[in-house]
């Protein structure tokens, strides 16, 4: 039993002096944190270019892992919107598929982007899964309140909550 709490406690402690609390290093889920390039989980951040307008295109919705909703902040003041950005992580299925550019509209507090990806019709293209993350901020911003965004179909619930009035001490 003391041999079994000993081990927790050097545990606790080894937890606290390398786990996130002494950490300076942002992490995914802080807004406006991005890695250019090649991110530490191996994804390839990914920038949205236009299709082509002479080649012919299949377009098929995106294969997605993991939406992340990003508030500026998660507590406004009264009257006060914040912007909103979501990072998602996905897999491009081969060498030449390529993000669209989303789509979004907002009704209220339902905000609906539908994120696609192309491959050139008729092209031979290696089979390679290239995972990714994209950083999308959302159009406009958001007072205190409840929300739902849907991505290609999935609801991801989010709320910015209003900040507690100062005490006045």
């Amino acid at each position: 039993m003391i041999r079994a709490l000993l081990f927790l406690a050097a545990g606790l402690a080894l937890a606290a002096c390398t786990g996130s609390g002494g950490s300076t290093a942002p992490s995914d889920a802080e807004y406006g944190h991005r890695y250019e390039g090649l991110a530490p989980d191996g994804r390839e951040t990914v920038l949205i270019t236009p299709p082509d307008s002479a080649v012919s295109y299949v377009v098929t919705p995106a294969v997605l892992d993991s939406v992340l909703v990003r508030p500026a902040r998660t507590a406004a003041a009264p009257g006060e919107a914040v912007p909103v950005e979501v990072l998602v992580k996905g897999a491009l299925p081969d060498a030449c598929s390529a993000l669209n550019p989303p789509e979004q509209s907002r009704a209220a507090n339902l905000v609906a982007v539908t994120l696609t990806m192309r491959r050139p019709r008729e092209t031979a293209c290696a089979q390679v899964v290239r995972p990714f993350r994209f950083y999308l901020p959302l159009e406009g911003t958001y007072p205190p309140g409840a929300y739902t965004l849907t991505l290609n179909g999935a609801a991801y619930p989010f709320r910015i909550r209003a900040a507690e009035p100062d005490s006045g001490s």
